[in-house]
């Protein structure tokens, strides 16, 4: 197991009029190689939670074990930490700072105390993981597209060679072909590589087509857990708490109650275009 939250909670402006308990007693486990799913609405406690991950932020009750140890503890590495559990935030594009795109990637490693074949050999790597080839070495990531930046961003991460990759909302503000495009590569990266991997998204469409495990935040609360699937058979307790299933799921329930035969558990328009065919052919 590679991170475990025991009864975490954190409280923001504790003792104050503006007290806000952002995460209300959460206990969970993020095995090593999973792709989870990071859903809720604005508000829900997700970015908090995750920027409890790699000691970002403290918890104010509970503790938080990487691979068995208290992140608490003393004389535990917060550095080290940081360079297992990386985190992109969102628009991530403001992580960009050097003057061009190989030196930026470098940043990372650099800080690491590598020798500078080790960093450049990283940096090369990470970027062409990330499918940006030696011609975009030179250019200042200013004058990149939006999903460029992000996969530079992205990069500057992955140099670190990071066991656990948290991306928070990676795609916002990218059109469709860009959002694509990112999260294509993030689902590579997680098959050849087999990092863990925690993805913040507001698109019920991206989870289910990508992550193995959904977790819903509310209030401050895990209140689903599960496959996707299992996750999206609870759409309307979902719409309750302001959130929705993927479209393809209501047009799927609207189908099986017209009496279609069609699985009520299909959570992608691919599941749902072979399910239909098939109960085409089977109707002649």
């Amino acid at each position: 197991m590679a991170i475990e939250l025991k009864d975490v909670s954190y409280v923001y402006g504790a003792g104050t009029p503006m007290e806000v308990r952002a995460l209300d007693h959460v206990s969970l486990t993020i095995p090593d190689g999973q792709f989870i799913g990071l859903i809720g609405h604005t508000g829900s406690g997700k970015s908090t939670l995750i920027q409890h991950l790699n000691g970002l932020i403290k918890a104010t009750e509970g503790d938080i074990l990487y691979n068995g140890r208290s992140i608490y503890a003393e004389g535990f590495s917060m550095k080290e930490l940081r360079s297992k559990v990386g985190l992109v935030f969102q628009y991530p594009e403001h992580q960009l700072f050097e003057t061009d795109v190989f030196t930026d990637v470098c940043f990372g490693p650099k800080n690491l105390g590598l020798d500078k074949e080790e960093i450049q050999a990283r940096a090369r790597e990470a970027l062409e993981l990330v499918g940006m080839d030696a011609s975009y070495d030179e250019a200042s990531p200013f004058e990149l597209s939006g999903g460029q930046k992000r996969r530079v961003a992205i990069a500057g991460v992955l140099a670190m060679k990071p066991e656990v990759l948290i991306l928070d909302e990676p795609t916002a503000g990218l059109d469709p072909k860009g959002r694509d495009e990112i999260l294509d590569q993030v689902a590579l990266l997680h098959k050849e590589r087999g990092n863990t991997v925690v993805l913040v998204s507001h698109s019920m469409e991206d989870v289910a087509k990508y992550v193995d495990r959904i977790i819903v935040m509310n209030h401050g609360r895990a209140v689903f857990d599960g496959t996707p699937k299992e996750v999206f058979r609870h759409y309307k307790e979902l719409e309750q708490i302001g959130l929705a299933a993927p479209q393809v799921t209501y047009i799927v329930h609207r189908l099986k109650e017209q009496g279609f035969p069609i699985d009520g558990d299909i959570t992608t328009v691919e599941e749902a275009r072979r399910a239909i065919l098939e109960g085409i052919r089977n109707r002649k």
